[in-house]
């Protein structure tokens, strides 16, 4: 395995750190600001004048749908091409949407360049591409352990010409922007089946009939405005047959092929944010005086300087061996890398954030800093594209099964 970073790789790494220097870190407090302004004016949920701003500037910089390995409507990188990209991305969590690099908008742009037909690409994934408009994944329900996929509830059902939807989602992430306008709905199709070929995919514009956004759920008290994790009802939606996404029953299949991507791209911003967060809490330690001498030269804080280096650099390493795996032998070889990452990287991340905070002390707990929204969107992650406890168990099952084999 090679790591060393591309010629073109260099060139984009050298771009966007040049890019965060110009733009991003400046406007963090900005960027708080104005969602702060327009939740007083009564619209939290309206798009960051911001945001739109640096998109442009993005994509003149040559620095767009960085994620995507289709070299004709993305950059045409491999996934470990993109980890040191993404690795940057992620140092502030809302810095990916200026690159249309956002989850989950880019799990749902490479399902549809995998599984759509052309004519859902035409209506969903090209303006997706250009950043027109916003997407979500419609998964998870609140009356069932959705960690367990077989366990959906929600029905999509043929009517003649047509398929009727029916089904309750939550921590439908995205849909709270109003330029969210279609959804990936995972239902059940055939619910005597055989247990994984039960479940189909289909596309739901935003707006449907008897589709009904309910609420935001909040995380640790943020509700992510402008994004959103939104409560969702479907009531006997109805939609062409030609909204099925690659045919039914194959809804665990797309599922697959799009949760392996997803879930690396995730841990690639977590390393960043884990990164970012060292670098401010080696800054306030060497800044802040306790005891008679700075918090740096305390031993703990040492300590912990020490543990966060070891930690972010395995996780790195790991990271990168699932890409370079994913790459060479695909999703379906690296699931036992895939299925480890997702649980080490954020689990790193919350502890090295947690370090971060404490070494900030009160301030660590408040938004003068980036670290308490830091540590929520890290803790989240334990659960997003299935928690913890699910891939251990696979990790656990694919090591017994190596024994068992011998």
């Amino acid at each position: 395995m090679n790591f060393d970073y591309t010629p073109k790789v260099q060139a984009l790494r050298a771009k966007l750190l040049e890019f965060f220097d110009a733009h991003i870190y400046p406007n963090e407090r900005a960027f708080i600001e104005e969602v702060a302004r327009n939740r007083a004016a009564g619209n939290a949920w309206v798009p960051t004048e911001l945001v739109e701003t640096l998109k442009v500037r993005a994509r003149e910089a040559g620095l767009w749908n960085l994620f995507l390995p289709d070299s004709t409507l993305g950059a045409g990188l491999t996934n470990l091409e993109y980890a040191p990209l993404a690795e940057i991305m992620g140092r502030v969590p809302w810095a990916p949407e200026v690159f249309n690099c956002n989850a989950p908008d880019t799990g749902n742009m490479e399902t549809l360049v995998r599984y759509a037909s052309d004519e859902q690409k035409r209506t969903w994934l090209e303006p997706l591409l250009e950043g027109k408009i916003r997407s979500a994944f419609l998964m998870t329900e609140p009356e069932v352990a959705s960690s367990d996929a077989t366990n959906i509830e929600t029905r999509i059902e043929r009517d003649g010409d047509a398929y009727v939807v029916n089904g309750r989602k939550w921590w439908s992430s995205g849909a709270g922007d109003p330029r969210c306008k279609v959804y990936i709905v995972m239902g059940k199709t055939d619910p005597s089946a055989a247990k994984h070929v039960q479940q189909s995919m289909i596309l739901v514009p935003a707006g449907a009939p008897g589709v009904t956004v309910h609420r935001p759920l909040h995380v640790f008290g943020y509700d992510d405005a402008p994004h959103g994790h939104m409560e969702i009802t479907l009531e006997n939606v109805r939609l062409p047959v030609s909204s099925m996404l690659l045919g039914e029953g194959r809804g665990f299949e797309i599922a697959q092929g799009r949760l392996g991507p997803g879930r690396i791209h995730h841990c690639m911003r977590l390393i960043g944010l884990a990164e970012r967060a060292l670098e401010l809490m080696c800054k306030r330690t060497s800044e802040r005086i306790a005891f008679g001498k700075p918090v740096a030269a305390q031993t703990v804080t040492q300590e912990r300087i020490a543990e966060a280096r070891c930690m972010i650099e395995q996780a790195r390493l790991l990271t990168l061996k699932t890409a370079y795996m994913m790459d060479t032998v695909g999703n379906k070889g690296a699931r036992g890398e895939i299925a480890m990452i997702k649980v080490v990287a954020p689990n790193m991340a919350c502890q090295v954030i947690d370090w971060a905070i404490q070494a900030h002390g009160g301030g660590g707990m408040c938004d003068d800093f980036p670290l308490a929204y830091a540590y929520t969107c890290a803790r989240t992650l334990r659960f997003a594209d299935g928690p913890d406890e699910v891939h251990r168990n696979a990790i656990a099952k694919l090591e017994l099964a190596r024994y068992a084999a011998a």
